[in-house]
């Protein structure tokens, strides 16, 4: 089974630590914990994030839409491999290439293989492109909290079209 193979629930409006509503416009989190054979999502308002548990398998930070919000458009597919093939040979951008290829297999362009150590200790991502047939490396290269915010505008603004806020 691979992390496509997963459904992820939609954002249940509410805090799970408070159980209060999350509100048009309002910064919230998410993270997604295994939860048995599945996964389970928990929303959390900003100032009761307690940061993502040791087990959580991603975490990430959203804004509730409002009610004349458009839904942001994503670039093109083609757009989306242009750039991952790009960062191949860019090192600064290791973190940045792992994300954008999480993105790419949740809109099943690439396909997680498999999983393998690399000569440093670290472990790679097998992925393979069925649009040109080929298979690709990424190192997991996990950013910290504040590194995940700036790569996450950064691939709103290189991705993501229309809408009022692509964030």
């Amino acid at each position: 089974m691979t992390m496509t193979d997963f459904e992820v629930e939609r954002c249940t409006r509410h805090c799970a630590a408070s159980g209060r509503p999350l509100v048009e416009g309002e910064d919230f989190f998410s993270v997604l914990l295994p939860d048995g054979t599945q996964l389970k999502r928990l929303d959390y308002a900003v100032e009761a994030w307690p940061g993502p548990p040791a087990e959580a398998i991603g975490w990430w930070k959203s804004k509730m839409p409002t009610s004349d919000h458009k839904q942001p458009k994503l670039a093109p597919s083609e757009i989306l491999l242009k750039l991952f093939t790009e960062l191949e040979n860019v090192p600064d951008q290791r973190d940045l290439r792992y994300v954008l290829s999480l993105l790419m297999i949740r809109r099943r362009i690439l396909r997680l293989e498999d999983t393998i150590p690399d000569e440093h200790g670290g472990e790679l991502m097998m992925l393979y492109c069925a649009r040109d047939e080929s298979t690709h490396h990424v190192p997991i290269v996990l950013p910290d909290a504040a590194r995940a915010e700036q790569i996450q505008d950064q691939l709103a603004k290189l991705l993501f079209v229309g809408g009022s806020d692509a964030k």
